[in-house]
């Protein structure tokens, strides 16, 4: 494990303008001279291929110009301007011009403009290559437009060539109104470039000593001047002096006023060869001392080695003339490492910028020290936040994440996840362009507007698919590579883009310009250096002003070193750990991590994982790191006993040790500071500074404050082993481990504030919670607004300009950027005024202000934040042993609970789902209760009311009334959370406060009716009845159908109750759940009646055909409380409706509702069949109920109008037999409509003439015959049944056309699906038609058997048909004997029924059908003769046979007809001859039986 303890340094970078996006350029075009010819030899300046920047101030107050050159875009020049004044964004110019330009460039003010700064002009001067100087006039940066062309009459051109006397530039300087270019030839050319904007002047001066006789002699002498290497200008005494720097290391000095030299002096290295002067730099003039500092830096061309600046104290004096001496290097400053970028003075200093550090020397002459002080650049900070450091590794936190984490693959990768995104995306680190560059190099492709337009959260989301997308791995290990990764991508990215160019000087304020960002340094104070530095440096506790002896800072020190101990064998993995588990993912508790973490320090890493990591390193060494890991366990185990045991020794016991401890915790805690409200307020880039200097000075407090609780936690863990008594002990954990914990718990909630970005609130959710929670919207939202959910704006961004004067006293002068002591005291009172409020007063608990300031997040719409600080709050609460004071006294525990369950509301209101959901209502819940059960919750949240979405009691009483109204505060309190669920759509956190508001509603009205100042404004009843209904409706909404029934059975109003049983049952219908009504699980006590009333306002109300049926329900519920005639009354109502809805109502399957009503009527009769006969019926309809309240209001007139036109008769009630004859009716409508016909029951008693015929036609037999049974008797029904079997008989004959005398109302399908459709088409082929036939001749056998016992004489009526249809058919041989079955008994001849064989015999001699009668009669003659001797007896009486004698003569002439008219006369003779013979012996055969008869009757 490595050494993690800073180094020690002076201060640190805090950044001005970071993060990428907050600088507006205006890009303006600068156009080229008329005639311009590009030569590059003319201008050779040093650095021509490097980026080149530089800055000035200027105006009162000062204002910071900073301009830029990069190499990338030579010909584009950037100005920025920075003051104490500016907001953000901040606006810079960028000027295109057309030709390359040099790195040199000069700004300065117009003397004869306004000396306000806001209304300041300006002069630039830019060079090119080509020797061409442009000169700028520039107004405000609100004068210019993006695009937009520089005007030309603010603009000037100047070409030098003409002057140079074909001579090279080598250096440039510029002083107001004048350009100087130092040539090769040692002279300085001096420009007077501009008098006025339209007076360009022509001045030239050359600053020279070699003129005339002086320079010949320098010819032959051989000493020419070398050439110009860099020049310098500095005011001495309101006069400008120009510094030339030559080649060789001459220092020459010049008055620009009478262009004479006042300085010649050589500053070459002496006895060195090689070593150059390259550049040259002036501070400014000290009237006190007489002493101007100038730098020279100094570089070895003729090896490797360190470029080394010499500074020198030029002397000057004030007579007749300016008198300057120069003293020899007072002191030397060497260049280890990179490359020098800048050098600055300011009074005391000098500053040396490279490019990764920045270093201060003190003066020589202003102090005797010559110690370098260094000062953190934020690469450094960014390498340490993202474990890129040495002192930070990375490889510490995932041995320490697998071992703190048992298994859980998923929560380690999630944890380490949410480390490195919360670091990456913390204000100060975050940098848009390097993300944007580095999602690139993983196939992420963003516009710059594009990127900077992405919110926080959904830069998350970007980020953290691209984790799931490129992690093929799947393993924390795999995760953790990738995000090491990404980081070190990312960090050359930001270097890239953020390299250090200049440095800035305001007054003895310095600042660092970047590439993209500017940048102040300000010095640690005492507190944070002594903590902040190395274990050896533990010596300048003194400095801290504690209070201690020097052996107790002994003591102190040992304390100090131990935690270093610690520290070093941890690195920086616990603070992210913990700092996240308190602040981000709810994967471990707060309680638990430090625990784990001090177990760890005495096991050790989980092995499992050390042995994964190290795999890369082959078997041996990772045996090799897994001994080494041993090793250091043991070292560290062992340094640690020791130290503590002679820590012990040296203070003599434990009690005295934590006695320092707690001195020095003391020192930790977060100060309050006092100062007078009556200073300036803060701007926008003093807010950035204070904020980004609060956030690294309280994460050294943090860091430092964990160190000591990590420690304790420590000692705890090994008491036993270093002799601790039980005393110490508990007064170890009972006061100094609560002590630690608290101050952690500040540090860390100051540091969440300054480093959490806040979140975005789009303004539909923002004005939602406004109305919903009644917050108060009347903050004055500023520029900063548009910041929101941007990841370089914290939430202390929000405390700050919601009151920007809070931190700021009359000390503090914000004209100016802020110094460094301004800065500490800023961070000063910005930490006290974030713990203690802004007055500091009273010591405020850490409860009540946390409560304070996250009411002002809630109004910005920063739930999430506020919910995170609650829970450190809460859980400093619970560490504390004055807790449950603090929650019985001053209620600020019920503002934290109250606080945090509208956070959760919010969170669930704004898409959290599943388990997540469910747990954070159940917290929301739990938050609520606790709230309103506290000691003195009234008083808190009552002042708490338009800010926390609590409004004012309008029922209770006041706060005077004490204690007494505590049911009528809660009663109140639980309403108004209710509405706070309902709201949010949540109806079980909703219910559970109706409950608890009704517990309170009896001693709440008792209270308010027995005080003689409040009136109760509602009765009791009426009150519980309205939160009755309310725990109706949200059980409702839960489908919770048992408790929304015992609510409305439980409501003491009937009017609300009525209401509610109406919705119950309106709600059952659409749920589908109306068999709750009729299955009896719901005994519905009392409300038998009103349910059937609701249920029938149901019915009258709504759609006929809707599904659950009202009237099929009441006809259930009916059904099962045996109340029968109530049932067929519902029912047949149901039925009614349709057939009166059908013929206005155009339903695509009418069928379908043919249906129904047969379901309801055989409903009806199946409930009227219970009942005895003598009350088997209903009462008649009302007149009402027979038309469904339409929504058209002409479809109502329309009805009116038919039901007015129609008599009214007396109205009589409907018994069985009614509704049996509707059934009837109806189910032939809905087996007609089945086949396609078209017949409407119209509510006759008999059926219509043409209704069998439509059955018929329909092959309806079935139907048809029901008809004509159920309405005709006697002689008319066996006419029906005749008609039915004559069509049915026609059907049989394969003859074309039919003998219908009715209409054909079967409708001429054209177009079928089916053959049988069809039946009658002319059209249909022989073989359909065959098969058709068959199957009619089958039917007319079914059914005249199954009939011919009600109507003897069917058999005739169907031979008959067929007939005389077709004379020449042949009878089917059942028809036939049929009528020879009829014969009674055959001996007697051809008698019988209606149906005999006489009858047959008789038509087929009426249809001619010679042959058959002429067999027939043959047939039945000899069985007459041949019958046996048991029948003979029977013959034998007296009219015991007959024979139709009459047909048989009227056969015998069709016979002798038919012979004469020459047709069949062979045929004809032979039938005649037998018969002849056959009637011969038939009468011979009765003569004999004559006789016998009469000689039997007379003997």
């Amino acid at each position: 494990m490595e050494s993690n303890r800073r180094s020690s340094p002076a201060g640190m970078e805090v950044p001005v303008a970071g993060g990428g996006n907050v600088v507006k350029w205006l890009d303006i075009s600068v156009p080229p001279p008329s005639s311009s010819t590009e030569d590059n030899g003319c201008v050779l300046l040093p650095s021509s291929e490097k980026d080149y920047a530089s800055s000035c101030v200027l105006g009162e107050p000062p204002i910071s110009f900073v301009w830029r050159i990069n190499k990338t875009s030579s010909n584009v020049l950037e100005l920025l301007q920075l003051s104490a004044k500016s907001g953000f964004p901040l606006t810079g110019l960028r000027f295109v011009f057309a030709h390359t330009l040099s790195p040199f460039a000069f700004l300065f003010a117009d003397e004869g403009s306004d000396s306000d700064s806001a209304r300041l002009s300006f002069f630039l001067y830019a060079l090119t290559p080509s020797g061409v100087v442009y000169i700028l006039k520039l107004e405000n940066t609100s004068a210019y437009k993006s695009g937009s062309v520089f005007p030309l009459d603010h603009l000037i051109h100047l070409d030098v060539r003409p002057y140079l006397n074909e001579t090279h530039v080598t250096s440039a300087a510029a002083s107001p109104g004048f350009l100087f270019l130092g040539r090769s030839d040692g002279c300085v050319s001096c420009f007077q470039p501009v008098v006025s904007p339209q007076k360009p002047s022509g001045f030239h001066q050359e600053l020279r000593d070699d003129t005339g006789l002086g320079r010949l002699w320098g010819f032959v002498r051989g000493t020419v001047v070398a050439d110009v290497q860099d020049l310098f200008i500095s005011e001495v005494y309101g006069r400008n002096l120009m510094c030339v720097l030559h080649a060789d290391g001459a220092l020459r000095v010049w008055d620009i006023l009478t262009c004479s030299r006042v300085l010649c002096q050589s500053i070459a290295a002496k006895n060195v060869e090689g070593v150059m002067c390259l550049r040259l730099w002036l501070g400014k003039a000290d009237y006190d001392s007489g002493i101007i500092p100038l730098a020279v830096l100094y570089r070895n061309t003729m090896g490797v080695s360190v470029d080394v600046i010499t500074v020198y104290g030029l002397h000057f004096s004030s007579g007749e003339g300016i008198a300057l001496s120069l003293d020899s290097g007072l002191q030397n400053i060497s260049l280890e490492g990179g490359e020098l970028r800048d050098v600055r003075f300011t009074s005391d200093k000098i500053w040396t910028l490279k490019a990764d550090e920045l270093t201060s020397h003190m003066l020589c002459q202003k102090s005797s020290t010559m110690e370098a002080r260094s000062y953190t650049l934020q690469e450094e900070y960014i390498s340490e936040q993202l474990f890129l450091s040495a002192g930070s590794s990375s490889h510490d936190l995932l041995l320490t994440s697998h071992s703190l984490f048992s298994s859980a693959k998923d929560q380690i990768i999630g944890f380490i996840s949410s480390i490195f995104l919360r670091r990456l995306l913390c204000p100060g680190v975050f940098h848009n362009v390097a993300l944007r560059l580095t999602l690139r190099d993983h196939n992420k492709h963003w516009t710059d507007s594009e990127f900077q337009s992405l919110s926080l959260d959904e830069l998350k989301s970007e980020i953290l698919l691209l984790v799931e997308q490129e992690v093929t791995g799947e393993t924390s290990i795999s995760v953790f590579h990738w995000w090491e990764n990404f980081c070190s991508c990312y960090l050359d990215h930001w270097c890239k883009n953020n390299e250090p160019c200049t440095l800035v000087v305001q007054a003895d304020v310095i600042g660092l310009v970047r590439n993209s960002s500017v940048s102040l340094f300000f010095r640690l104070e005492n507190v944070e250096h002594s903590l902040g530095g190395s274990s050896s440096e533990h010596s300048n506790l003194t400095s801290l002003g504690l209070g201690m002896s020097i052996s107790e800072h002994e003591i102190l020190s040992e304390v100090l070193r131990c935690t270093s101990k610690i520290n070093k064998q941890w690195g920086a993995a616990p603070y992210a750990m913990y700092y996240e588990s308190v602040t981000g993912r709810p994967v471990i508790s707060s309680e638990e991590i430090v625990p784990r973490l001090v177990n760890i320090l005495e096991s050790g890493y989980a092995m499992s994982i050390g042995q994964r990591t190290w795999s890369d390193l082959g078997a041996d060494g990772a045996w090799d790191k897994e001994l080494e890991a041993h090793k250091n366990l043991r070292t560290f185990s062992i340094e640690m006993l020791l130290s503590l045991s002679a820590l012990c020794q040296r203070a003599g016991s434990w009690e005295k040790v934590f006695t320092i401890m707690e001195q020095y915790l003391q020192y930790l805690v977060p100060k309050k500071a006092m100062h007078n409200n009556d200073g300036e307020t803060l701007s926008d880039i003093c807010s950035s500074i204070l904020v980004q200097a609060t956030s690294q000075f309280a994460k050294v407090m943090f860091e430092s404050a964990f160190d000591i609780f990590l420690l304790v936690s420590y000692l705890l863990n090994i008491s036993g082993q270093v002799n601790m008594s039980q005393q110490d002990i508990c007064k170890l954990r009972l006061e100094l481990l609560p002590m630690i914990q608290d101050i952690v718990s500040e540090w860390l909630i100051i540091l969440f504030f300054v480093t959490t970005p806040a979140q975005l609130t789009s303004m539909e959710d923002f004005s939602f919670k406004l109305s919903s929670l009644q917050i108060d919207s009347s903050i004055d939202k500023r520029s900063w607004n548009t910041m929101l959910g941007k990841c370089g704006f914290s939430l202390a961004y929000i405390l700050l300009f919601s009151d920007r004067s809070c931190i700021v006293d009359s000390r503090f002068n914000l004209r100016y950027l802020p110094s460094s002591q301004i800065i500490t005291s800023l961070v000063q009172n910005f930490i006290s005024w974030i713990r203690y409020s802004k007055t500091g007063e009273d010591a405020s608990s850490l409860l009540r202000r946390s409560t304070e300031l996250t009411l002002r997040l809630i109004r910005n719409g920063q739930a999430d934040a506020v919910e995170r600080i609650l829970l450190v709050v809460e859980a400093s609460l619970r560490g504390e042993k004055t807790f449950g004071h603090a929650q019985d006294t001053n209620g600020d525990w019920c503002l934290l609970q109250h606080l945090r369950g509208c956070c959760l509301l919010d969170h669930v209101q704004r898409g959290s789902c599943g388990i997540i959901r469910e747990r954070k209502i159940s917290d929301a819940i739990r938050c609520f209760f606790r709230a309103s059960s506290g000691k003195g919750s009234w008083k808190a949240l009552h002042s708490l009311a338009k800010q926390a979405g609590f409004s004012h009691s309008t029922i209770g009483a006041s706060i005077s009334d004490g204690e007494k109204s505590c049911a009528t505060w809660k009663l109140h309190y639980y309403e108004w959370a209710m509405q706070i669920f309902e709201r949010y759509n949540i109806s079980e956190g909703a219910c559970q406060f109706a409950y608890a508001a009704l517990e309170q509603v009896d001693e709440a009205i008792h209270f308010m009716e027995s005080s003689e100042n409040v009136h109760p404004p509602v009765t009791a009843t009426y009150c519980r009845g309205r939160l009755w209904a309310n725990v109706f409706k949200f059980t409702l909404d839960l489908n919770l159908w048992n408790d929304a029934y015992c609510a409305i059975i439980s409501n003491p109003d009937e009017e609300i109750k009525r209401i509610c049983l109406r919705r119950f049952i309106i709600v059952l219908f659409e749920c589908g759940k109306t068999k709750l009504l009729s299955d009896g699980h719901l005994p519905f006590i009392g409300l038998s009646e009103k349910i059937t009333q609701e249920l029938f306002w149901k019915a009258g109300r709504s759609e006929i055909m809707i599904k659950p049926n009202p009237y099929k329900l009441l006809y259930a519920y009916e059904m099962r409380r045996h109340n029968w005639r109530m049932a067929a009354s519902y029912v047949y109502q149901f039925s009614a409706r349709l057939k009166s809805e059908a013929a206005s109502t155009d339903y695509k399957h009418k069928s379908l509702v043919l249906q129904e009503r047969l379901n309801g009527l055989s409903a009806a009769i199946n409930a009227l069949s219970l009942v005895h006969p003598g009350y088997a019926w209903i009462d008649p309809l009302p007149e009402e109920s027979m038309h469904y309240p339409a929504k058209k209001a002409k479809r109502v007139e329309e009805q009116q109008l038919r039901s007015n036109d129609q008599p009214k008769g007396d109205q009589s009630c409907i018994d069985i037999e009614k509704i049996q004859n509707e059934f009837v009716f109806t189910t032939a409508e809905y087996l007609l409509s089945l086949e396609n016909f078209e017949w409407t029951y119209s509510g006759l008693e008999k059926p219509p003439p043409d209704l069998v015929d439509l059955l018929i036609q329909a092959d309806l037999y079935d139907m048809a015959f029901t008809v004509v049974l159920k309405f005709w008797r006697g002689s008319a029904l066996k006419r029906e049944l005749e008609k039915i079997f004559e069509n049915m008989a026609i059907r049989c004959c394969p003859a074309n056309g039919t003998l219908w005398s009715s209409n054909d109302l079967r409708p001429n399908l054209v177009l079928t699906s089916t053959e049988d459709e069809v039946t009658h088409s002319p059209d249909r082929s022989p073989a359909v038609q065959s098969s058709k036939l068959a199957g009619d001749w089958e039917i007319l056998e079914v059914y005249l058997k199954r009939y011919k016992d009600i109507h003897a004489r069917l058999p005739v009526t169907v031979a008959s048909t067929l007939l005389q249809a077709d004379s020449c058919i042949e009878l089917p041989l059942w028809l036939v004997h049929m009528f020879k079955d009829g014969q009674k008994e055959k001996a007697l001849g051809m008698g019988g029924q209606e149906a005999s064989p006489a009858s047959l015999f008789q038509l087929y001699v009426d249809y001619g059908r010679l042959t058959e009668a002429t067999n027939l009669v043959l047939e039945y003659m000899e069985s007459f003769a041949s019958s046996k001797p048991a029948e003979v007896l029977k013959r034998k009486k007296i009219s015991g046979v007959w024979f139709p004698y009459t047909t048989v003569e009227r056969l015998w002439w069709a016979l002798e007809k038919t012979m004469n008219s020459g047709r069949m006369l062979e045929q004809c003779q032979k039938l005649k001859g037998q018969l002849q013979q056959a009637l011969l012996n038939h009468l011979k055969l009765l003569k004999v039986d004559s006789d016998d008869a009469v000689s039997s009757a007379t003997g």
